[in-house]
Protein backbone atom coordinates (compact mmCIF):
# COMPACT_ATOMS: atom_id res chain seq x y z
CA UNK A 1 0.00 0.00 0.00
CA UNK A 2 1.48 3.52 -1.05
CA UNK A 3 -0.11 4.79 2.05
CA UNK A 4 1.60 2.60 4.74
CA UNK A 5 3.40 4.15 7.33
CA UNK A 6 6.25 2.19 8.18
CA UNK A 7 8.35 1.75 11.49
CA UNK A 8 12.23 3.72 11.13
CA UNK A 9 15.58 3.35 13.14
CA UNK A 10 18.67 5.21 11.97
CA UNK A 11 21.34 2.02 11.20
CA UNK A 12 24.70 3.00 9.11
CA UNK A 13 26.26 0.37 7.80
CA UNK A 14 29.45 -0.25 9.40
CA UNK A 15 31.04 -0.10 6.13
CA UNK A 16 29.80 3.94 5.28
CA UNK A 17 31.55 4.92 8.78
CA UNK A 18 35.07 2.62 7.85
CA UNK A 19 34.75 5.08 4.48
CA UNK A 20 34.03 7.99 6.48
CA UNK A 21 37.22 7.91 8.74
CA UNK A 22 39.32 6.65 6.23
CA UNK A 23 38.77 9.69 3.85
CA UNK A 24 38.97 11.98 7.07
CA UNK A 25 42.29 10.33 7.83
CA UNK A 26 43.30 10.76 3.75
CA UNK A 27 41.80 15.02 3.63
CA UNK A 28 44.30 16.56 1.38
CA UNK A 29 43.79 19.95 3.51
CA UNK A 30 44.14 23.71 1.83
CA UNK A 31 46.70 25.93 2.94
CA UNK A 32 45.89 28.24 6.40
CA UNK A 33 43.82 31.64 6.03
CA UNK A 34 45.84 34.71 5.68
CA UNK A 35 43.99 36.30 8.52
CA UNK A 36 43.19 35.39 11.88
CA UNK A 37 39.37 35.15 11.82
CA UNK A 38 36.74 33.58 10.36
CA UNK A 39 36.38 36.37 7.59
CA UNK A 40 37.97 33.95 4.94
CA UNK A 41 35.99 30.83 6.26
CA UNK A 42 36.20 28.17 8.22
CA UNK A 43 39.83 28.39 9.91
CA UNK A 44 42.22 25.86 8.97
CA UNK A 45 42.97 24.83 12.52
CA UNK A 46 39.81 23.82 14.02
CA UNK A 47 38.67 22.19 10.97
CA UNK A 48 41.49 20.16 11.50
CA UNK A 49 40.60 19.16 15.01
CA UNK A 50 37.04 18.95 14.47
CA UNK A 51 37.98 16.25 11.62
CA UNK A 52 40.31 14.42 13.86
CA UNK A 53 38.08 14.58 16.53
CA UNK A 54 34.97 12.90 14.11
CA UNK A 55 37.57 10.22 12.91
CA UNK A 56 39.02 9.01 16.00
CA UNK A 57 36.74 9.83 19.08
CA UNK A 58 33.24 10.77 18.19
CA UNK A 59 30.68 7.50 18.86
CA UNK A 60 27.94 7.77 16.27
CA UNK A 61 26.54 4.45 17.43
CA UNK A 62 25.81 6.26 20.75
CA UNK A 63 24.82 9.38 18.94
CA UNK A 64 22.64 7.35 16.70
CA UNK A 65 20.93 5.47 19.98
CA UNK A 66 20.37 8.80 21.35
CA UNK A 67 18.66 10.04 17.93
CA UNK A 68 16.57 6.34 17.93
CA UNK A 69 14.90 7.27 21.24
CA UNK A 70 12.85 9.17 19.49
CA UNK A 71 9.84 6.70 17.53
CA UNK A 72 10.19 7.09 13.68
CA UNK A 73 8.91 6.16 10.59
CA UNK A 74 8.57 6.44 6.72
CA UNK A 75 5.58 7.19 4.07
CA UNK A 76 5.55 7.70 0.70
CA UNK A 77 3.48 10.73 -0.10
CA UNK A 78 3.30 12.04 -3.79
CA UNK A 79 5.46 9.31 -4.88
CA UNK A 80 8.19 10.19 -2.41
CA UNK A 81 9.35 9.00 0.63
CA UNK A 82 8.67 11.15 3.89
CA UNK A 83 11.37 10.46 7.00
CA UNK A 84 9.86 11.63 10.28
CA UNK A 85 9.65 11.60 14.13
CA UNK A 86 6.50 10.82 15.57
CA UNK A 87 5.96 10.69 19.29
CA UNK A 88 2.97 10.55 20.66
CA UNK A 89 1.98 12.75 24.42
CA UNK A 90 1.02 10.50 27.48
CA UNK A 91 -1.39 13.60 27.71
CA UNK A 92 -5.22 13.06 26.32
CA UNK A 93 -5.65 16.09 25.58
CA UNK A 94 -2.12 17.03 23.17
CA UNK A 95 -2.60 19.21 20.43
CA UNK A 96 -0.66 17.89 17.18
CA UNK A 97 2.52 20.03 16.83
CA UNK A 98 4.30 19.59 13.19
CA UNK A 99 8.01 21.45 13.28
CA UNK A 100 9.85 21.42 10.38
CA UNK A 101 13.84 22.29 9.97
CA UNK A 102 15.62 24.01 6.83
CA UNK A 103 19.01 24.13 5.37
CA UNK A 104 21.62 23.42 7.00
CA UNK A 105 19.87 21.61 9.56
CA UNK A 106 17.89 18.59 10.38
CA UNK A 107 15.37 16.76 12.82
CA UNK A 108 18.80 16.71 14.89
CA UNK A 109 17.48 20.53 15.78
CA UNK A 110 14.88 19.24 17.66
CA UNK A 111 16.62 16.95 19.63
CA UNK A 112 16.46 18.87 22.54
CA UNK A 113 12.87 20.38 22.76
CA UNK A 114 10.80 17.07 21.50
CA UNK A 115 10.47 15.37 24.87
CA UNK A 116 9.77 18.59 26.81
CA UNK A 117 6.86 18.96 24.00
CA UNK A 118 5.46 15.99 24.06
CA UNK A 119 5.14 15.51 27.95
CA UNK A 120 6.00 19.48 29.90
CA UNK A 121 4.93 17.77 33.22
CA UNK A 122 7.88 15.58 33.26
CA UNK A 123 9.74 18.71 33.05
CA UNK A 124 8.17 21.05 35.43
CA UNK A 125 5.18 22.15 32.90
CA UNK A 126 1.43 22.13 32.73
CA UNK A 127 -0.28 18.85 30.76
CA UNK A 128 -2.48 21.43 29.50
CA UNK A 129 0.35 22.59 27.00
CA UNK A 130 1.28 19.21 25.73
CA UNK A 131 1.92 17.87 22.36
CA UNK A 132 1.94 15.36 19.50
CA UNK A 133 5.31 16.25 17.94
CA UNK A 134 5.95 15.43 14.28
CA UNK A 135 9.05 16.53 12.76
CA UNK A 136 9.14 14.98 8.98
CA UNK A 137 12.62 15.55 7.08
CA UNK A 138 12.16 17.82 3.96
CA UNK A 139 12.13 15.99 0.88
CA UNK A 140 15.81 15.95 -0.19
CA UNK A 141 17.20 16.05 3.27
CA UNK A 142 18.49 13.05 5.75
CA UNK A 143 16.21 9.68 5.41
CA UNK A 144 13.65 11.18 3.25
CA UNK A 145 13.68 10.09 -0.60
CA UNK A 146 15.53 12.41 -2.70
CA UNK A 147 13.37 13.58 -5.78
CA UNK A 148 14.29 12.27 -9.34
CA UNK A 149 12.18 14.90 -11.09
CA UNK A 150 11.53 18.73 -10.66
CA UNK A 151 8.52 20.24 -8.74
CA UNK A 152 9.39 19.85 -5.00
CA UNK A 153 9.19 23.41 -3.68
CA UNK A 154 7.75 24.96 -0.86
CA UNK A 155 4.36 24.88 -1.80
CA UNK A 156 4.45 21.02 -2.54
CA UNK A 157 6.38 20.27 0.60
CA UNK A 158 3.52 21.90 2.30
CA UNK A 159 0.87 19.81 0.62
CA UNK A 160 2.89 16.82 1.39
CA UNK A 161 2.57 17.85 5.02
CA UNK A 162 -0.99 18.53 5.16
CA UNK A 163 -1.31 14.86 3.94
CA UNK A 164 1.09 13.44 6.00
CA UNK A 165 -1.04 14.76 8.89
CA UNK A 166 -4.29 13.79 7.27
CA UNK A 167 -2.80 10.47 6.99
CA UNK A 168 -1.54 10.28 10.73
CA UNK A 169 -5.44 11.04 11.55
CA UNK A 170 -4.74 14.47 12.60
CA UNK A 171 -7.69 17.05 11.70
CA UNK A 172 -6.68 19.84 13.48
CA UNK A 173 -2.80 21.21 13.72
CA UNK A 174 -0.64 23.58 14.86
CA UNK A 175 3.07 24.25 12.66
CA UNK A 176 5.94 25.59 13.49
CA UNK A 177 9.59 26.02 11.76
CA UNK A 178 12.68 28.19 10.86
CA UNK A 179 14.58 28.97 7.53
CA UNK A 180 13.40 26.71 4.71
CA UNK A 181 10.86 25.26 8.00
CA UNK A 182 9.39 29.12 8.31
CA UNK A 183 8.58 28.88 4.67
CA UNK A 184 6.74 25.59 4.06
CA UNK A 185 5.06 26.55 7.95
CA UNK A 186 3.83 30.05 6.30
CA UNK A 187 2.45 27.62 2.99
CA UNK A 188 0.63 25.74 5.50
CA UNK A 189 -0.91 27.87 7.04
CA UNK A 190 -2.17 29.39 3.56
CA UNK A 191 -2.83 26.35 1.87
CA UNK A 192 -4.58 23.91 4.81
CA UNK A 193 -6.36 26.76 7.13
CA UNK A 194 -9.36 24.04 7.32
CA UNK A 195 -6.84 22.17 9.43
CA UNK A 196 -4.30 23.80 10.61
CA UNK A 197 -4.73 25.85 13.44
CA UNK A 198 -2.33 28.49 13.40
CA UNK A 199 1.39 29.06 12.64
CA UNK A 200 4.50 29.94 14.12
CA UNK A 201 7.75 30.75 12.64
CA UNK A 202 11.18 32.72 12.95
CA UNK A 203 11.94 33.83 9.83
CA UNK A 204 10.21 35.57 7.18
CA UNK A 205 12.43 35.28 3.95
CA UNK A 206 9.83 35.83 1.20
CA UNK A 207 8.42 39.19 3.08
CA UNK A 208 9.22 42.51 1.08
CA UNK A 209 10.88 45.32 2.65
CA UNK A 210 8.17 48.51 2.77
CA UNK A 211 10.35 51.55 3.96
CA UNK A 212 9.03 54.66 4.35
CA UNK A 213 11.30 58.36 4.69
CA UNK A 214 12.00 57.74 8.15
CA UNK A 215 12.61 53.61 9.01
CA UNK A 216 11.65 52.32 12.51
CA UNK A 217 14.83 50.82 14.90
CA UNK A 218 13.10 47.74 14.07
CA UNK A 219 13.56 48.38 10.02
CA UNK A 220 17.16 49.20 10.19
CA UNK A 221 18.17 46.42 12.29
CA UNK A 222 16.50 44.45 9.52
CA UNK A 223 18.18 46.15 6.86
CA UNK A 224 21.72 45.55 8.61
CA UNK A 225 21.01 42.24 8.51
CA UNK A 226 20.32 42.43 4.85
CA UNK A 227 23.15 44.46 4.02
CA UNK A 228 25.57 41.91 5.70
CA UNK A 229 24.10 39.05 4.00
CA UNK A 230 24.16 40.84 0.64
CA UNK A 231 27.83 41.26 0.57
CA UNK A 232 29.24 38.27 3.20
CA UNK A 233 26.91 35.61 3.50
CA UNK A 234 24.47 35.00 0.76
CA UNK A 235 27.32 33.22 -1.67
CA UNK A 236 25.93 29.78 -0.73
CA UNK A 237 22.48 30.11 -1.43
CA UNK A 238 23.56 31.69 -5.02
CA UNK A 239 25.79 28.46 -5.42
CA UNK A 240 23.19 26.00 -4.46
CA UNK A 241 20.08 27.89 -6.41
CA UNK A 242 22.06 28.08 -9.59
CA UNK A 243 24.44 24.83 -9.58
CA UNK A 244 23.40 22.53 -6.66
CA UNK A 245 24.91 19.55 -8.41
CA UNK A 246 28.11 20.84 -9.47
CA UNK A 247 28.14 21.29 -5.63
CA UNK A 248 27.44 18.39 -4.67
CA UNK A 249 30.22 16.79 -6.29
CA UNK A 250 32.98 17.87 -3.97
CA UNK A 251 30.68 17.82 -0.88
CA UNK A 252 29.43 14.32 -1.38
CA UNK A 253 32.86 13.16 -2.14
CA UNK A 254 34.79 14.91 0.86
CA UNK A 255 33.25 14.74 4.64
CA UNK A 256 36.04 17.81 5.65
CA UNK A 257 33.99 19.41 2.61
CA UNK A 258 30.87 18.62 3.59
CA UNK A 259 31.45 19.10 7.35
CA UNK A 260 33.27 22.93 6.55
CA UNK A 261 29.79 24.03 4.38
CA UNK A 262 27.78 23.69 7.05
CA UNK A 263 29.52 24.62 10.09
CA UNK A 264 30.13 27.96 8.99
CA UNK A 265 26.82 29.06 8.54
CA UNK A 266 26.66 27.59 12.30
CA UNK A 267 29.28 30.55 13.03
CA UNK A 268 27.73 33.00 11.15
CA UNK A 269 24.03 32.18 12.24
CA UNK A 270 24.48 30.87 15.61
CA UNK A 271 24.04 33.32 18.77
CA UNK A 272 27.39 31.94 20.10
CA UNK A 273 30.30 35.10 20.70
CA UNK A 274 32.34 34.33 17.94
CA UNK A 275 32.36 30.30 17.78
CA UNK A 276 29.75 27.84 17.23
CA UNK A 277 31.17 25.81 19.80
CA UNK A 278 30.47 28.16 23.03
CA UNK A 279 26.68 27.24 22.25
CA UNK A 280 26.36 23.78 20.73
CA UNK A 281 28.52 20.87 21.68
CA UNK A 282 30.86 19.31 18.80
CA UNK A 283 29.42 16.18 18.95
CA UNK A 284 25.55 17.52 18.15
CA UNK A 285 26.99 19.71 15.64
CA UNK A 286 28.79 16.92 13.68
CA UNK A 287 25.46 14.56 14.37
CA UNK A 288 23.81 17.28 11.88
CA UNK A 289 26.67 16.87 9.50
CA UNK A 290 26.04 12.85 9.66
CA UNK A 291 22.96 13.49 8.48
CA UNK A 292 24.05 14.94 5.05
CA UNK A 293 27.24 12.73 5.00
CA UNK A 294 26.08 9.08 5.45
CA UNK A 295 22.94 10.09 3.11
CA UNK A 296 25.12 11.54 0.54
CA UNK A 297 22.39 14.88 0.51
CA UNK A 298 24.67 17.11 -0.44
CA UNK A 299 23.32 17.94 -3.66
CA UNK A 300 19.52 16.69 -3.30
CA UNK A 301 18.97 19.61 -0.03
CA UNK A 302 20.76 22.23 -2.07
CA UNK A 303 17.81 21.79 -4.66
CA UNK A 304 15.33 23.30 -2.76
CA UNK A 305 17.12 26.69 -3.21
CA UNK A 306 16.84 25.84 -7.44
CA UNK A 307 13.46 25.02 -6.87
CA UNK A 308 12.05 28.28 -4.87
CA UNK A 309 14.80 30.85 -5.78
CA UNK A 310 13.43 33.08 -8.81
CA UNK A 311 10.53 30.93 -9.56
CA UNK A 312 8.08 34.00 -9.52
CA UNK A 313 4.51 34.28 -8.62
CA UNK A 314 2.46 36.07 -5.33
CA UNK A 315 2.75 33.94 -2.20
CA UNK A 316 -0.95 33.51 -1.00
CA UNK A 317 -1.76 35.26 1.71
CA UNK A 318 -2.55 33.69 4.92
CA UNK A 319 -5.23 34.11 7.85
CA UNK A 320 -4.93 31.42 10.37
CA UNK A 321 -3.55 32.80 13.64
CA UNK A 322 0.55 33.46 13.13
CA UNK A 323 2.77 34.05 16.03
CA UNK A 324 6.41 35.72 15.46
CA UNK A 325 9.74 35.14 17.76
CA UNK A 326 12.33 37.33 16.69
CA UNK A 327 15.78 35.87 17.91
CA UNK A 328 18.64 39.10 17.84
CA UNK A 329 20.91 37.23 15.34
CA UNK A 330 19.00 35.58 13.08
CA UNK A 331 19.96 36.36 9.89
CA UNK A 332 17.74 38.88 8.85
CA UNK A 333 15.00 39.36 11.47
CA UNK A 334 11.55 39.80 11.17
CA UNK A 335 9.67 43.25 10.65
CA UNK A 336 6.05 43.26 11.82
CA UNK A 337 5.13 46.12 9.10
CA UNK A 338 6.93 44.34 6.11
CA UNK A 339 4.64 40.76 7.00
CA UNK A 340 1.14 42.06 7.67
CA UNK A 341 0.45 42.62 3.65
CA UNK A 342 0.61 38.42 3.40
CA UNK A 343 0.39 36.96 7.00
CA UNK A 344 -2.91 39.26 7.96
CA UNK A 345 -3.75 37.79 11.30
CA UNK A 346 -0.37 38.01 13.15
CA UNK A 347 -1.27 37.51 16.64
CA UNK A 348 1.65 37.19 18.81
CA UNK A 349 4.89 38.87 18.43
CA UNK A 350 7.87 38.37 20.86
CA UNK A 351 11.67 39.63 20.72
CA UNK A 352 13.71 37.00 22.54
CA UNK A 353 16.35 37.91 24.50
CA UNK A 354 18.98 35.50 23.02
CA UNK A 355 19.63 33.25 20.07
CA UNK A 356 19.90 33.24 16.43
CA UNK A 357 18.87 31.40 13.57
CA UNK A 358 18.71 27.68 14.65
CA UNK A 359 16.12 28.84 17.55
CA UNK A 360 15.17 25.21 19.31
CA UNK A 361 19.14 24.24 18.39
CA UNK A 362 20.44 27.07 20.80
CA UNK A 363 18.25 27.98 22.98
CA UNK A 364 16.01 25.01 23.76
CA UNK A 365 14.37 26.34 27.12
CA UNK A 366 13.27 29.82 25.25
CA UNK A 367 12.13 28.06 22.40
CA UNK A 368 9.60 25.52 24.46
CA UNK A 369 8.20 28.64 26.56
CA UNK A 370 7.63 30.37 23.23
CA UNK A 371 6.08 27.79 21.57
CA UNK A 372 4.06 26.57 24.56
CA UNK A 373 3.11 30.03 25.46
CA UNK A 374 1.82 31.15 21.63
CA UNK A 375 -0.09 27.97 20.71
CA UNK A 376 -1.84 28.08 24.71
CA UNK A 377 -3.93 31.00 23.07
CA UNK A 378 -4.95 28.84 20.04
CA UNK A 379 -6.32 25.35 22.09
Amino acid sequence: MTDAIRPFRIAVPDTVLDDLRARLRNTRWPEAETVDDWSQGVPLAWMREVCAYWAEDYDWRAREALLNRFDQFVTQIDGLDIHFVHVRSPHPQATPLLITHGWPGSIVEFHKVIEPLVDPVRFGGDAADAFHVICPSLPGYAFSGKPSGTGWGVDRIAQAWAALMARLGYARYFAQGGDWGSAVTSALGALDPAHCGGIHVTLASETRPDVGDEPTEEEKRAMRGQRHYRKWDSGYSKQQGTRPQTLGYGLTDSPSGQAAWILEKFWAWTDCDGHPENVLGRDELLDNVMLYWVTASAASSARLYWESFGKGGERPPIDVPTGVAVFPKEIITPVRKWMEPRFRNIVHWNEMPRGGHFAAFEQPVLYVEEVRGFFRTLR
